[in-house]
């Protein structure tokens, strides 16, 4: 089952969503529901919504605020 957890900004309004999954993959949402990235637990790499490695680790909050 996944788990949602919802990203807020200082004023409490949602501006993304991660969604993890049971094996430990993880992927990044915007307030709209389009996707921004993904964590691959089993590489340890995030990529960006086109597959490229852009960071080692979990670093999904990044792709979030890259899109501004």
């Amino acid at each position: 089952m996944a788990n949602k957890v919802e990203i807020k900004d200082f004023y409490g309004r949602v501006i993304g969503t991660v969604i993890e999954e049971s094996n430990g993959d993880k992927t990044i949402k915007d307030f709209y529901g389009r996707p921004l990235g993904y964590y691959k637990k089993s590489r340890d790499v995030t990529t960006d919504f086109y597959g490229r490695v852009v960071a080692s680790g979990d670093q999904l909050a990044m792709l979030l605020n890259a899109e501004k």
